[in-house]
């Protein structure tokens, strides 16, 4: 008979030696759960991912529609072309993100109009919007950066103002407060939130799309899979001929299976445990690094709530060591850490295509040089945390 790997065992696989950037915080439930759709007989989308959706509508609250799609770059094409993006609109997003951020500006044919961050929070600076808007303006898409809400107060004013529609990439917020709402449940058009493996909630790849507008969830349902007017789940399951359907506009191929929605459902109950510890170890860190001679990340406003995706610091210019030796550094010692992000308008392609330069984004230039993501994992224990701070401070310090 062949043998189910436990959490212990996924936890073992790693060595003692080396603290990972991330570890995914999966446990017998979320196993239990995959076994049992593998042993259902239903693979695909199916009765787990409706069972994911409707539970992660009622987390989010508001009377919202959750949409479960492959990834979060999916779910955010879905929802531009839902609110009627297209070729030779323009969408005014942040350079300081993920490129999928902006592609799926492209795949519709529309261009992004980058705005500069702002220096604390290194979200999309409200004050650069406006300059920003054109008559070909469609849509604003901010980013919440590392877990932090953006000052969405502003934008949605700015947005309501200007009859623009608002789609947040949510890829790392989940969950966080925003003036004490949950994102996804605010006055925007769709939220998108990411389920890839090192995320907050993960099922390796995957992403939801959450909307108050029964028309934007309807169309974003039938693009998701190949246009047709009736998910596959209703037909096969049907206890009468129900072969036919309608094929009403060229979809795509967006839905998630089964197989990820068991792990999904099960990490949405403990999400707001990874919560809690993700935000224990980022106040460790504060007090365990806050004498060296670096920026530490900012928190959150009162009424906010920080989810805590990402623990970054920045270096300082004129420090001991630069970034890149840091991570080289750390690396010897066995951590793991990362970069988040090389800014968009550094990269060839948003560069080269829109005349870009690093100047035109003077402090998301600015950040990309010093920044660091240091490990941050609801599974992380305090000792590795300890020895993660004293690498540091001896990198740092001498």
């Amino acid at each position: 008979m062949a043998s189910t790997l436990s959490s212990s065992q996924i936890a073992d696989s790693f060595s003692p030696a080396f603290i990972p950037f991330h570890v995914p915080d999966i446990g017998e439930e979320e196993i239990a759960e995959v076994v049992d759709s593998l042993t259902s007989g239903w693979l695909t989308t199916g009765p787990k991912t409706r069972r994911f959706e409707a539970d992660f509508a009622n987390f989010i609250g508001g009377e919202v529609e959750a949409l479960a799609v492959n990834s979060a770059t999916s779910g955010l094409h879905l929802a531009l072309e839902a609110v009627g993006v297209g070729p030779g609109d323009e969408v005014i997003t942040s350079p300081f993100t993920f490129t999928a951020t902006a592609e799926v500006i492209r795949y519709l044919g529309a261009h992004p109009m980058f705005v500069d961050v702002d220096e604390r929070t290194l979200n999309m600076n409200p004050a650069g919007i406006e300059a920003a808007i054109t008559p070909r303006t469609k849509a604003i898409m901010p980013v919440h950066f590392a877990g932090l809400p953006c000052e969405m107060k502003a934008i949605l004013a700015i947005a309501r103002q200007h009859g623009l529609r608002v789609v947040e990439d949510a890829a790392h917020a989940l969950p966080t407060l925003s003036d004490g709402r949950m994102i996804g449940s605010l006055d925007s058009d769709a939220t998108v939130f990411s389920f890839y493996a090192t995320k907050t909630l993960a099922t390796g790849e995957g992403g939801m799309v959450v909307t108050r507008d029964r028309q934007i969830a309807q169309r974003c349902r039938i693009m998701r899979l190949h246009g047709i007017d009736r998910d596959a789940f209703d037909r096969y399951t049907s206890r009468t001929a129900s072969w036919s359907y309608s094929v009403v506009a060229p979809g795509f191929k967006y839905n998630m299976t089964d197989i990820a929605s068991s792990i999904g459902i099960h990490q949405l109950r403990k999400v707001e445990r990874f919560q809690r510890r993700r935000e224990q170890l980022a106040f460790r860190y504060d007090m365990g690094l806050g004498e060296l001679d670096i920026c530490l990340p900012p928190h959150p406003r009162a009424g906010d709530t920080h989810a805590w995706h990402l623990y970054t610091i920045r270096l300082n210019e004129a420090g001991p060591v630069s970034r890149d030796e840091f991570i080289r550094k750390m690396s010897a010692a066995g951590i793991g850490t990362s970069v988040h992000f090389i800014p968009l308008h550094l990269h060839p392609y948003w560069r080269d295509t829109y005349n870009l330069a690093p100047e035109h984004f003077p402090v998301a230039s600015r950040a990309f040089y010093g920044i660091v993501s240091l490990p941050l994992y609801s599974r992380m224990s305090d000792s590795d945390q300890d020895r993660v701070m004293s690498t540091i401070r001896i990198i740092l310090q001498g």
